[in-house]
C-alpha cells in the first residue's frame, strides 16, 4: 500500500482526531494542526503524530510541504486561516472532514446515524454491540467510549459505523446502506436559518440509504421506528429504575426480552438504545445477544457521567441545547425525586443562543440554582447583546449568578444542592475534569 501523508487542520475536533486516528491505522503518515493543546491532541501525540499550535505557515511542518500532501480541514476553521489560505492558494488537495467521510463511505458497507440530538450516544450503544456481537467493522464516534477510551474503533472493514453531522449539510456527503434518525428538533440557523430547512434536509438524508431506515417515533419520515409508543416497531415497555439506569422489557420483530438492562440515567437514552438495538438487528445481528449485551456498556465521556466528590453527586454532560438541558433536568429529576438540584451551564455559541434564548431561560429556571459561565465562542465572533450577563438578567430566578471557571470548586462546595449538572460543549468538561482530579 503506498504511503500518503496527510495534514489535519484543526486536529483536535471529535471527528477530525477520529479521522486522523484512521488513517495513522491504515500506516499513513499523519500530521496536524490546533489552536491549543487539549486531552485529545495530547493523545494524538502519544501516538506519534506530530501536531503544531502555530498557524502560521512557517509552522507547518517540512514533511508537508509536498502538494502530494492530503490537505483536511474542519468547518469550523476560519476560512482566511494562514496555513489553509496557504494550501489552497498553491494548488493542495484540500478537503473537508466531511468530504472525506463521504468517500470512505463509498467504498464500504455503511451505517450512518444522524439526530439534533442522540447521536453520538447512539452510535456508541451501536458500536458497543457490534463489539459484542463480534463484527468486523470500522467506526467513528462523536465521543469517547469508555472501555475502548477511544472515539475510533476497528476491528475490520465489514461495516463502516459513523455519525452523520448535520452542521453545514456534512451528511449529505455519506452514502450510506442503513440510515438510524434520532432527532430533528432546531439547531444550526446559522446555517439552516428556519426550523423548516433544518428538517427538509434531513428528509433529503433520509432518503439517501440504499437499504432501510429506523427513525424514533413522532418523526415525520417512512421506516421502521423506535420508542415507547403501542405502535412502534422496536420498543420498552414496563420500565423500572436501576441505581444505574433501568431494567425493562424489549420489543422488537424479532423477540420479547424481559429484564433488559441499561446502565443509563435518562429516557432519552433508553431512547438512544432502542435505536441502536434496531439498527442492529435490521442489519441481522442476534437480538438476544445485544440485549444482553446492553447491559455492559460503560458509558461515554461527558454523557450524563455520574460522580461523587466531597459528599455531593455531580453529572457531567455535554447538553449544549435546550431540549438536552431538558432531557438531562427530566432524567435527574425522576431519579433522584428528594434532591435538590443546580446547574453549572457553559453557553455554546453565540448564534445558538441567540436563538435559543426563550428556550435556555425556560429551561434554566427549572433547576433549583443556576450558574453560568461566560460563552465558549467556538467559531464564532461575538453578537452585540448576546451575553452571559444579559442572559443572567433575563432568568427569572433568585438562585443565579455568574461563574469564572476558577470558581467552580469552591461554587460547589459553598452550594446548598444536593446534585449539580455540569452542562455545555465547551471547554467547561475540561474544568470539570480538573476538578474531580482534585477528589
Amino acid at each position: 500500500m503506498t504511503k500518503t501523508t496527510y495534514y489535519f487542520l484543526g486536529i483536535g475536533g471529535i471527528g477530525m482526531s477520529a479521522l486522523a486516528r484512521h488513517f495513522l491505522h491504515q500506516q499513513h503518515r499523519v500530521y496536524g494542526y490546533d489552536k491549543t493543546s487539549t486531552s485529545l491532541t495530547r493523545d494524538l501525540e502519544a501516538l506519534g503524530i506530530t501536531i503544531t499550535y502555530d498557524e502560521g505557515v512557517d509552522a507547518i511542518p517540512s514533511a508537508c510541504m509536498s502538494t502530494e500532501t492530503q490537505i483536511i480541514y474542519t468547518p469550523a476553521l476560519p476560512k482566511a486561516h494562514p496555513q489553509l489560505v496557504y494550501f489552497q492558494k498553491h494548488s493542495y488537495s484540500v478537503k473537508k472532514r466531511a468530504e472525506v467521510l463521504g468517500s470512505l463511505s463509498k467504498s464500504m458497507y455503511t451505517i450512518a446515524v444522524g439526530g439534533t440530538h442522540g447521536k453520538t450516544t447512539t452510535t456508541a450503544l451501536l458500536a458497543h454491540l457490534m463489539h459484542a456481537t463480534n463484527q468486523s467493522f470500522t467506526a467513528f464516534v462523536g465521543g469517547i467510549l469508555k472501555g475502548f477510551e477511544s472515539n475510533y474503533i476497528a476491528t475490520g472493514t465489514d461495516y463502516l459505523l459513523v455519525e452523520a453531522d448535520e452542521y453545514d449539510r456534512s451528511f449529505l456527503q455519506l452514502h450510506p446502506a442503513q440510515i438510524a434518525i434520532t432527532s430533528m428538533d432546531a439547531d444550526h440557523l446559522d446555517i439552516y436559518t428556519t426550523a423548516q430547512n433544518l428538517r427538509d434536509t434531513f428528509v433529503t438524508f433520509s432518503q439517501s440509504t440504499s437499504e432501510g431506515l429506523v427513525h424514533a417515533e413522532g418523526l415525520p419520515l417512512s421506516g421502521l421506528t423506535y420508542g415507547f409508543g403501542a405502535s412502534v416497531d422496536y420498543r420498552a415497555k414496563d420500565l423500572s429504575r436501576t441505581e444505574e439506569g433501568f431494567e425493562f422489557t424489549l420489543i422488537t420483530p424479532g423477540g420479547t426480552f424481559s429484564k433488559t438492562r441499561l446502565p443509563m440515567l435518562g429516557q432519552h437514552n433508553l431512547m438512544n438504545a432502542l435505536g441502536a438495538l434496531a439498527l442492529g438487528h435490521q442489519l441481522g445481528f442476534d437480538v438476544a445477544t445485544m440485549a444482553n449485551a446492553l447491559a455492559d456498556f460503560q458509558g461515554i465521556q461527558r454523557r450524563m457521567n455520574r460522580h461523587t466528590w466531597q459528599n455531593k453527586i455531580l453529572i457531567d454532560d455535554y447538553a449544549h441545547h435546550p431540549e438536552e438541558i431538558q432531557a438531562v433536568y427530566n432524567a435527574l429529576r425522576t431519579h433522584y425525586t428528594d434532591l435538590k438540584i443546580g446547574v453549572v451551564f457553559q453557553p455554546h455559541l453565540f448564534s445558538r443562543t441567540q436563538d435559543f434564548w426563550t428556550a435556555f431561560c425556560q429551561v434554566l429556571e427549572l433547576f433549583d440554582t443556576v450558574a453560568l459561565m461566560d460563552i465558549y465562542p467556538a467559531r464564532e465572533r461575538p453578537i452585540a447583546g448576546i451575553t452571559t450577563d444579559r442572559l443572567l438578567d433575563a432568568l427569572s430566578h433568585q438562585e443565579k449568578t455568574k461563574l469564572h471557571p476558577d470558581q467552580l470548586e469552591t461554587y460547589i462546595q459553598i452550594s446548598y444542592c444536593d446534585l449539580i449538572a455540569v452542562l455545555g460543549a465547551g471547554d467547561i468538561g475540561t474544568h470539570f475534569q480538573n476538578l474531580i482530579k482534585t477528589a
